[in-house]
């Protein structure tokens, strides 16, 4: 797939105007655990998930993945990785952590955060 930065900055573009809105939630279901547990393990709460999410550049861009969940296969998902500093919840350390984002923009220009949660896996970054 040839995915251009200008393709990249424009979704980034549109994403973040929906996120300034509060058009976006953060999925916290019980199938999406990891989202959860970086509440749970890290000093992170709205404001500052926010404004992780507006601080994505192109740079942090990774892949888009075809969404495999039925009904649902019309719909792209970028994902991003963000190191970040965050302060342990049970514990003095402030730590650097490697954020896994995966984002779905919705045609109404709604925004869901399906991961946003610790890295399992080193990611590839598309424009580095």
């Amino acid at each position: 797939m040839n995915i251009e930065k200008k393709d990249i900055e424009k979704y980034l573009y549109d994403m973040k105007k929906a996120v300034e809105n509060d058009r976006y939630r953060i999925d916290r279901n019980t199938r999406r655990q990891d989202n959860i547990n970086l509440f749970l393990n890290y000093i992170i709460d709205e404001a500052k998930a926010k404004e992780i999410i507006l601080s994505l550049t192109v740079m942090d861009f990774s892949e888009i993945l075809q969404n495999e969940h039925k009904g649902f296969e019309h719909e792209k998902l970028y994902v991003f990785g963000k190191d970040i500093t965050l302060l342990e919840r049970n514990g003095t350390e402030e730590k650097m952590v490697s954020l896994y984002i995966k984002v779905n923009k919705l045609e109404n220009c709604f925004v869901i955060v399906i991961s946003f949660h610790e890295q399992k896996y080193p990611i590839t970054y598309y424009f580095k």
